[in-house]
């Protein structure tokens, strides 16, 4: 993620694991607030705790533990966003798997 001039942060393509849910976390808030909805709202309309939902938005489960969410759980998520779970993914390009 890289910050602009206008203070607008602009995603480019995630080279790693941490990196790739930060940015998913980044696009899931930016719907949620589009939707004007708070994290609260958005976990109850998609069945989870507010408290699963935030670790999915942050991107990490626990601390520098990365989050790796289930498609299920994204689904829900896109389902209650009123969207399609490939709209809220980051691209994939760039990933390197150093593990």
């Amino acid at each position: 993620m890289e910050a602009t001039s206008l203070g607008v942060v602009s995603i480019q393509a995630a080279s790693s694991w941490d990196q790739y849910v930060r940015e998913l976390g980044v696009e899931l808030q930016r719907r949620r607030l589009d939707a004007g909805l708070t994290q609260e709202q958005l976990a109850h309309r998609a069945g989870l705790t507010r408290t699963h939902y935030q670790q999915v938005e942050r991107g990490y489960w626990k601390k520098n533990e990365p989050a790796n969410p289930s498609l299920k759980l994204l689904v829900r998520i896109a389902q209650a966003l009123g969207v399609e779970v490939t709209e809220l993914l980051p691209s994939t390009a760039r990933i390197e798997w150093g593990e």
